[in-house]
């Protein structure tokens, strides 16, 4: 089921084989669906559980309450439903892991480890009242995950670097400073900056942020695409350079 090519196995891999077999005839684990507002009212095995959410789309208040339910059983009803509920959220988990190691397949094994880590992590200590605890999970996950790349991005630097200080050439400086400068330039609005910033600089996915904003991930890639081109050629004619005229056209909101 994982989206990213292996040599071996790693912990995703590992936990999908306990998941098959927690979930195998002829008695798998079952959960009952019926005190959640929005799923059939049923019991099913998680496995078809997982199938249901992976084709069907919930809105958050079921989702919240489905992970509240997934993690209180997994919190007091012993590992097997540890295994359970980290086997409903492996699609998810891998389609993350498959994010972070795109371009670093060397990492793949440390990442997976890592996602997994942190998404348990989170499905222990997670504080279950507030809303949006999926995400939330989630964003545990990807936070872990992300550290080993990260990690692994600061060994990677060059062993000698030149000495002497050399100007750089404008515009120059963190990408959040050009797009500071476009938002105050009126050439994108804040929150078209804050989406570049977050899903290209910070660790956002952009399928994240559609589900909070209530819309599509391809509609808020469009956004930033949008965004993304005002910026680029603005840097191409020195706009970012210099002063922020005091005056300009509307903004794109991406």
């Amino acid at each position: 089921m994982t989206t990213h090519a292996r040599a071996a196995e790693t912990a995703l891999t590992t936990a999908e084989t306990a998941f098959a077999l927690l979930t195998a005839e002829p008695a798998p684990l079952v959960f009952d669906a019926r005190p959640i507002p929005g799923l059939p009212d049923a019991t099913m095995p998680l496995d078809k559980l997982r199938t249901l959410l992976l084709f069907q789309r919930y809105d958050s208040n079921t989702t919240d309450e489905l992970w509240r339910q997934l993690a209180h059983h997994a919190r007091e009803w012993g590992p097997a439903w540890v295994v359970g509920a980290i086997g409903v959220a492996l699609p998810a988990l891998t389609h993350l892991a498959a994010k972070i190691t795109r371009g670093r397949a060397r990492h793949a094994d440390d990442v997976d480890s890592e996602v997994l880590a942190g998404f348990l992590h989170a499905l222990r200590t997670a504080d279950l009242t507030p809303p949006r605890l999926w995400l939330r999970l989630c964003w545990a996950a990807w936070r872990s995950g992300m550290a080993v790349v990260k990690a692994d991005d600061g060994e990677e630097l060059p062993l000698e670097l030149p000495s002497g200080s050399q100007s750089p050439r404008m515009p120059y400086g963190h990408p959040d400073l050009l797009l500071g400068r476009a938002a105050a330039a009126g050439l994108i609005t804040a929150d078209a900056a804050e989406l570049i910033s977050a899903t290209r600089f910070g660790d956002a996915l952009i399928e994240h942020l559609a589900a909070e904003q209530g819309v599509t991930a391809s509609a808020l890639r469009m956004r930033r695409r949008r965004a993304e081109r005002v910026v680029a050629a603005a840097v191409v004619r020195g706009d970012l350079s210099g002063p922020i005229p005091g005056h300009r056209a509307t903004a794109i909101a991406g």
